[in-house]
């Protein structure tokens, strides 16, 4: 089975034939040309792509135009502090400084200022959690204004 993008190169009789000939022109001329005719055809196919390129980006931004035009909110501002990344590095990093806080509060405070750390931790990954869950539309009511958590 052959995906959209090796069909749109398969059928662009252009590209094809620009291969061809150069290919023939190769047997032709011998090896002596052969890296000035695939610099040739690279340009070709680098032109091609760029093309199609700057198509996708131009129907993007044309597409979150019309999403914005309709009162909505782009895909990209709507996903941006989302995703296992995200939730991954506030943990690796919570975890990185629990150790240095951890030592500090046990020395300066004991056992009291170690719970309060270890409290605070949890705490800000407990908002994170609740961040997530408001702008998901659970965690009971829905804020009217998501804006205000970006």
């Amino acid at each position: 089975m052959t995906s959209a993008r090796d069909r749109e190169l398969h059928d662009d009789v252009d590209l094809r034939s620009e291969l061809e000939a150069a290919v023939q022109t190769r047997k032709e001329l011998g090896e002596g040309y052969e890296s000035e005719l695939v610099d040739s055809f690279l340009g070709k196919v680098e032109q091609r792509i760029d093309a199609t390129v700057d198509k996708r980006v131009r129907r993007q931004l044309a597409e979150q135009q019309m999403v914005i035009a309709r009162g909505g909110r782009p895909a990209a501002a709507q996903g941006e502090a989302s995703g296992p990344g995200v939730a991954f590095g506030l943990a690796a990093l919570s975890l990185v400084l629990a150790i240095p806080l951890s030592a500090i509060a046990a020395t300066q405070a004991g056992v009291s200022g170690l719970l309060l750390c270890w409290g605070g931790i949890v705490g800000v990954n407990a908002c994170y959690v609740a961040h997530g869950a408001l702008r998901r539309g659970g965690g009971g009511g829905k804020r009217e204004r998501d804006e205000d958590w970006v």
